[in-house]
């Protein structure tokens, strides 16, 4: 097996969080977005959307190639049930993917990224070199996305750098 890492930003993600409002649960949100919403850590995918249950009754949807109206249209379906707040702007986001994807990661955050724990569909919060980071798998070669804040987006990409060059 030929070792692999690929590490690429990803551009042009049209990002929102979604807070449920009192009396709206994953069921009835997940209802008008066609999906089933995780209810706990975890992401859900449909088709260019990525949605990532990041606490209670709070989600971040992530889509691929969005419109520029993508939040307009969000907030507008969801009126009543749930606050959307854009995110777009607010995250860097990184695919790290490649048979050498696991360890990489391993080197930065405390979680157990063992195929058999941490698995397509998975999501976490936590840490890489002290800065806040979210990270979902995306698929099985691993394939992974992380979100950081835009404000640490240069220091997250040195630690990523300078990591790899040790493969």
């Amino acid at each position: 097996m030929v070792d692999t890492l690929i590490l690429e930003e990803q551009l042009n993600l049209g990002m929102a969080t979604i807070m449920a409002r009192k009396g709206a649960t994953a069921v009835s949100i997940g209802a008008i977005l066609g999906i089933d919403l995780p209810t706990g850590p975890g992401a859900i995918f449909a088709g260019d959307l990525t949605v990532i249950g990041m606490g209670p009754e709070c989600w971040l949807a992530v889509k691929a190639n969005a419109a520029p109206d993508f939040i307009e249209r969000l907030t507008d379906a969801l009126a009543g049930l749930a606050s959307v707040s854009d995110q777009s702007s607010g995250y860097a986001v990184w695919e790290i993917a490649g048979s050498r994807a696991r360890t990489l990661l391993q080197r930065g955050a405390f979680i157990d990224f063992h195929d058999e724990v941490f698995k397509t569909g998975s999501a976490v919060t936590t840490l890489i070199a002290h800065i806040g980071t979210i990270i979902w798998q995306v698929d099985d070669r691993p394939g992974y996305y992380v979100a950081t804040f835009r404000s640490y987006a240069s220091s997250f990409r040195h630690w990523l750098d300078q990591t790899a060059k040790a493969f």
